[in-house]
């Protein structure tokens, strides 16, 4: 059992994958970093759900922000948003309210600051991004972020926030460092979360257009005379190629920062090892397939296979049982 019985359920059903990760966590913290993924994953759907009314939704994320801050907060219905869901365990989740904040009432008061800390980074972000781009519907008009320093904010609030929760649960449970180590590794976590994002977003280019999203940076777009709607077009993807390059340099290096972070983790925590090594050998593979991919095509949405991904939590593990065996796997998958 990650949390209980009703709230492990909510959780396999909303993140499969992630949820393997899950059962590789210590016991220690696997009930945290499980609950922050299904507290998120609630205000992620409701900032996803397609009503075209900007305000229902801030309202929503705004009432489940202050159910998540405040232990007795009555949390507003927002049952109606259930309906909207084409993901049947995300109609679920949004009918089952309840169980996510009946667990979070069983955390420890000092992690609870920690898990309400990231959530309300999250929240603000999504609710940044309901502002900035409206509700996602389809739509015939494209809005962009505007700069570098935004895409990185962005990427801060949704993914970045989460590696910094990880790490003060790591810092908290399983491994004690100096004040020195402790800002290294807090600094490296979140350009591991970081990377993760920047891969999502860089991979799910044509899915946000759709929407009308393009987290595309305007500034480098006008650098090579592309509007963000002319990425709808796969037929451009040679000129904004040098752009979308530029960007995976970034994240390769997001990627790197996050391979320091599993070196720096001590040997003797198997387990945070291999649930730190396996998101980082997926996601060089991913950027690996991404630097040679139209990426602006629909039709050829990069993935890596699911037999990859069972070779690399084989080598994960194998990678911790031999000296400078994590190493060397993180070099040779890069």
């Amino acid at each position: 059992m990650l949390i209980d019985s009703s709230a492990d359920t909510l959780l396999e059903e909303t993140s499969r994958s992630f949820f393997l990760t899950l059962r590789i966590l210590p016991t220690s913290i696997r009930k945290q970093v499980g609950l922050l993924y299904l507290l998120a994953r609630v205000a992620d759907t409701i900032a996803d759900s397609k009503t075209g009314q900007v305000d229902l939704l801030l309202e929503a994320l705004e009432s489940w922000d202050n159910a998540t801050s405040e232990d007795d907060k009555i949390m507003s219905d927002i049952s109606y948003l259930a309906t909207l869901q084409s993901n049947p365990a995300e109609e679920k989740l949004l009918r089952n309210l309840e169980i996510p904040l009946n667990a979070f009432k069983t955390i420890s008061n000092n992690d609870r600051i920690h898990m309400r800390r990231c959530l309300k980074i999250i929240i603000g972000g999504q609710t940044l991004d309901l502002k900035r781009f409206g509700p996602a519907n389809d739509s015939d008009d494209v809005s962009s972020l505007e700069s570098k320093e935004e895409l990185d904010d962005y990427a801060y609030r949704v993914a970045g926030s989460v590696g910094e929760f990880w790490t003060s649960m790591t810092l908290a449970h399983l491994v004690s460092v100096d004040g020195p180590t402790s800002e290294q590794m807090f600094e490296l976590g979140i350009r591991f979360g970081k990377a993760l994002q920047m891969i999502n977003i860089l991979r799910d280019i044509p899915e946000d257009l759709a929407f009308g999203r393009c987290y595309i940076p305007l500034e480098q777009l006008k650098e090579i005379n592309l509007e963000p709607i002319e990425l709808r077009n796969s037929s451009n993807y040679e000129i904004f190629n040098p752009v979308y390059q530029s960007l995976l340099d970034i994240t390769q290096g997001h990627l790197e920062a996050a391979e320091q972070y599993i070196l720096m983790l001590p040997k003797r925590q198997i387990r945070l090892r291999i649930a730190c090594l396996l998101p980082v050998l997926i996601g060089q593979k991913t950027v690996n397939l991404l630097r040679t991919s139209n990426v602006l095509d629909a039709s050829e949405r990069v993935k890596v296979p699911r037999k990859t991904v069972k070779r690399l939590m084989i080598r994960s593990i194998l990678s911790t049982m031999i000296p400078g065996g994590t190493r060397r796997l993180l070099k040779k998958n890069r």
